[in-house]
Order: structure tokens, then C-alpha cells, then sequence
């Protein structure tokens, strides 16, 4: 009895999985990338980011559906002048430049809003890999393991491309230095996907 259960639960399963609307993809593409704090300069640099989707649909319609991604960030920003000012550490000009690689996950809700036009938003969560070692004299850590932001955007489907535009607007301090001063990140992000 036991063995029939567990046989119909297999297939019941395996039916839904089947039914269900379920796609993986690949994406890239730039990042405008800006970190808020007066140490700072005012302006986005270009990155890029890449990596994979999948998409999930949650209602028969297509209406719903949700999208975890993995993917891999780069930012850069550029210290500004008053970084001197509160953190007397630097080194000099030409180690201003600063480099941030993040393993982001983001899980975002897409909801159709007309024809091939989604609006996407839902949270993101950031591992830092790798930071710019060299504008620190101790070689310290300057920024936090992690990030959390929230994402706002669209999403064009057509056929198997996806082209997306989103904000991102990071919500925690990233400043493992001290508490004089909050960083936090925001990005624009443009990306070509493809569904597989």
C-alpha cells in the first residue's frame, strides 16, 4: 500500500512538474553602477554583470511568474577628495579606484502588464567575492560580506529573448570601516537574456 502511495505521489509530481511553465536562461550586461557617501565621487561607472535564470510560472495564465537568478556583479566607483577627510588611510590618487565582485541572487515576481511587457520587483541578495585591497594602507577589510537591495523594472519577451531594464537600490551599509559614514550602492542594469 505504501509502495502505491508513494508511486502515485511520484507521478502526480512529475505530472504537475511537467505541466508547470518552467524555463532556464542565460543573460548579460552592463551595470551604471554609484555608491552614496560623501567619501565618494556623485556618479555611476559602468560594469557588467552575468550569469543565469530560471522562471517559474505560478498561475495557468502566465500572469505570475518567478524569476530566482544567480548572477555575477561588478561594481567600481572612484573615491572622492573628502575620503581623506574622515579616513586618513589612503594611500594615494591612484589607488582611488575601487572594484566590488558580488554573487547576487536575486528572486524577483514578474507580473505580465500587457502583451510581452512585465514589471519585475523583489529583493536581492549580494555575497562580496573579491574587493580593491589597495586603497587601505592596512589592507583591511573596507566594505561588508554582504548586501541586500531591492529591485524595481520591466522585462520584454520576445520569443525566447528577454530584455530588461531594472533600478536597484541597495538598503544596507556597506561600510565595514567604521560607523562615521553610511555607503550604500544603486545600479541601473540593462541585460539581453535568452531562454532555453
Amino acid at each position: 500500500m505504501k509502495t502505491k502511495l508513494a508511486i502515485m505521489a511520484i507521478a502526480l509530481f512529475t505530472v504537475q512538474a511537467a505541466s508547470a511553465q518552467f524555463h532556464i536562461g542565460a543573460k548579460a550586461g552592463a551595470n551604471l553602477v554609484k555608491v552614496d557617501g560623501k567619501s565618494f565621487k556623485d556618479e555611476f561607472r559602468y560594469n557588467y554583470h552575468v550569469g543565469g535564470f530560471a522562471e517559474i510560472g505560478l498561475t495557468r495564465d502566465k500572469k505570475l511568474t518567478l524569476q530566482p537568478e544567480v548572477l555575477f556583479n561588478q561594481y567600481s566607483t572612484t573615491l572622492d577628495s573628502s575620503f581623506k577627510s574622515v579616513y586618513e588611510n589612503v594611500l594615494s590618487s591612484e589607488q582611488a579606484h575601487v572594484k566590488l565582485n558580488y554573487l547576487t541572487i536575486p528572486i524577483l515576481l514578474n507580473y505580465r502588464l500587457i502583451g510581452p511587457i512585465y514589471l519585475q520587483a523583489g529583493p536581492a541578495f549580494s555575497i562580496l567575492m573579491d574587493q580593491s585591497r589597495n586603497f587601505l594602507q592596512n589592507g583591511g577589510d573596507a566594505f561588508k560580506k554582504g548586501d541586500f537591495s531591492m529591485i524595481g523594472g520591466a522585462q520584454v519577451r520576445i520569443a525566447k529573448i528577454y530584455l530588461s531594464g531594472r533600478y536597484v537600490v541597495g538598503l544596507a551599509n556597506i561600510n565595514d570601516i567604521d560607523n562615521k559614514e553610511k555607503w550604500k550602492s544603486q545600479a541601473l542594469q540593462l541585460s539581453v537574456g535568452l531562454s532555453l
